[in-house]
């Protein structure tokens, strides 16, 4: 399937679907807790980005278009656009946000820390926080830097995009 098949031929739907490379992906949907850790996430972002005017904060579903002629369509759990970037807001996101995040389940963590990790890496996400919710842990990636952070318990989750967010892991999970 091409992207403008994806986009524009199929039905609009809430359930969450990627195109890899022309071969869409449709999983079941996520568990309770999975969608409880992605609202946590969520308003934990937007209440330090809404009022600082730095950009805009969405949830899965939502189609971010990495590549167009290659068909690669993702859908991070959460995603933040810093205010600068906000033009490759349209009926999707055309390239890579800032930041994204991956709330980890069973079913999808091989995925999140191999596949997606790579395209995120590749088409120009400045960080990822995979969050696993079996280990209580919030690892930051900055691609920007090279860098890995795991964040446990009151350890502070420390964002390069967002430097003066104020969270920890146990605020994630508590």
């Amino acid at each position: 399937m091409t992207t403008d098949e994806y986009l524009y031929g199929t039905e609009e739907t809430n359930r969450k679907r990627e195109l890899t490379f022309g071969k869409v992906c449709e999983p079941p949907a996520p568990f309770f807790s999975h969608q409880e850790l992605v609202l946590r996430v969520a308003r934990l972002l937007c209440s330090h980005v809404e009022p600082l005017g730095l950009g805009k904060v969405a949830v899965a579903p939502v189609d971010v278009i990495l590549d167009r002629e290659r068909a690669l369509i993702v859908q991070p759990d959460v995603l933040f656009i810093s205010q600068e970037r906000l033009s490759i807001v349209r009926d999707q996101v055309w390239g890579a946000p800032d930041l994204v995040v991956e709330v980890l389940s069973n079913r999808t963590a091989r995925r999140d820390r191999r596949e997606k990790l790579d395209w995120y890496r590749q088409y120009g996400v400045r960080e990822c926080w995979l969050i696993d919710l079996s280990h209580e842990s919030v690892v930051v990636i900055d691609f920007v830097e090279s860098a890995e952070r795991t964040s446990m318990g009151m350890e502070s989750i420390r964002s390069a995009v967002l430097p003066a967010l104020d969270a920890s892991a146990f605020g994630v999970f508590a």
